[in-house]
């Protein structure tokens, strides 16, 4: 298990950066979603990080073949789509388990899905109840609550389903399932997830709309979609750590260049600029995705009551819990039990290596609160969580740190590291 120490930094910034990790969330859709086309489709900036690397080694063993040059990917699909001898490894993915799980669902043959000893452990049941519900064949551990996976993919039933809990994952998988129904398919969250996998499969050609009643139309295909060609954008997840790290450096100022502006991806800038920073957003264009650049300038932090669009916010609340510690008075977050059951149980880790920072919190089932204050140097375990890894990286700029088991920090974000490093050169 891996550790590293972050030294304080004793000034300021002034940073433009390009070489943020691009979209996580686009990279594995852009391989999954290139198996329904029968061309060529063509990809820049794909993320090359363990994870997406294995969307792509789970397609290439479905049939396709990938040709690689850096980070540009041309995937060409096979007309006959292949049963793999082989278990499916997902590493670390639970995006990557949970969307193939609705893919494969309606694909013919069977499939093994497994992934590493942290995603075998999160719970499948969120994805695996609903396909049961229209016809999947779906087994695992626990009842098929825990990984290794067992699917028999077949054609499935058409249905029209209200999903009791608001993810992206939960949405894309019964969209997927739903391509190869037997019939039309509907689909309605309570509040708008993510929504990349309408928008790109529309892009491809995908009859998929949602009614005036909320619900997400999907037409089952007749032949093949077009095949992408897209430049994936940076990931505003993963930039978010720096605009944390901005917006915590007194007189500091930080461009990140080329980030996606999906209105559901960029929620946690709102929040931030609602804490004080200043924030800008400069579109630059919009074919699949809305692509420009966000700037984050310092300002003293003041608190916030995080309660409304949580699903937008997910990944990013680690973060923000650095700026809640930094900023003056009590910051909480409520209605986001959904952090119990992400790569770790994120209420507990952060909450928990808060207290090692001497930051005082209330810990609620549903959220926390966190009393600001002087962040002060630890020794913190991420529990295998790559976002608790970097938020307290993050953290460390401040006052120092040491961080436990970084090798996480690898499948999504490999260059974190060097970025985290040039913050130190004038």
């Amino acid at each position: 298990m891996k550790s590293i120490r972050i030294e304080a930094l004793n000034q300021s910034f002034r940073k433009t950066i390009d070489s943020i990790a691009s979209d996580k969330s686009i990279s594995h859709r852009c391989a999954m979603f290139s198996i329904f086309s029968n061309k060529t489709s063509k990809i820049k900036n794909f993320l090359t990080a363990e994870d997406t690397l294995n969307s792509l080694s789970i397609i290439e063993q479905l049939g396709a073949s990938i040709k690689r040059e850096g980070s540009s990917i041309e995937i060409i699909p096979n007309e006959n789509f292949y049963e793999p001898e082989e278990i499916l490894d997902c590493g670390n993915a639970g995006t990557g388990m949970r969307l193939f799980t609705g893919l494969l669902s309606s694909m013919p043959g069977a499939f093994v899905l497994s992934g590493d000893r942290y995603l075998n452990n999160r719970p499948m049941n969120r994805v695996v109840i609903p396909l049961r519900s229209i016809g999947a064949q779906i087994d695992g551990r626990e009842d098929g609550n825990k990984a290794p996976l067992f699917v028999r993919g077949g054609t499935l039933k058409a249905f029209t389903y209200t999903s009791p809990i608001d993810s992206a994952q939960i949405k894309s998988a019964m969209i997927l399932a739903a391509l190869k129904a037997d019939g039309l398919c509907k689909y309605k969250e309570n509040e708008l997830t993510r929504d990349h996998t309408e928008r790109m499969l529309r892009g491809m050609g995908a009859d998929i709309f949602t009614d005036e009643e909320g619900f997400i139309n999907i037409t089952p295909l007749k032949g093949k979609l077009k095949p992408l060609e897209i430049t994936v954008p940076t990931d505003p997840s993963s930039a978010f750590f720096f605009a944390i790290a901005a917006a915590i450096t007194p007189k500091a100022k930080i461009v990140l260049k080329n980030v996606t502006l999906n209105p559901t991806r960029i929620e946690a800038y709102k929040i931030l600029e609602k804490m004080g920073a200043k924030i800008e957003f400069i579109l630059k264009e919009d074919k699949y995705e809305p692509i420009g650049d966000i700037v984050v300038e310092h300002k003293e932090l003041k608190p916030v009551h995080i309660k409304d669009n949580i699903p937008w916010l997910i990944d990013e609340l680690p973060a923000l819990a650095i700026a809640m510690a930094c900023a003056k008075g009590i910051s909480k977050v409520s209605n986001a039990k959904e952090l119990r059951v992400k790569e770790s149980d994120r209420i507990s880790s952060v909450v928990n290596n808060l207290k090692l920072c001497n930051i005082d919190f209330n810990e609620f089932d549903d959220g926390y609160e966190v009393i600001g204050g002087s962040l002060q140097k630890a020794s913190i375990d991420s529990h295998g969580d790559h976002r608790i890894a970097m938020s307290f990286a993050i953290a460390g700029l401040k006052c120092g740190m040491e961080i436990k088991d970084i090798e996480c920090i690898q499948t999504s974000f490999p260059n974190f590291f060097d970025i985290l490093d040039d913050l130190r050169k004038a």
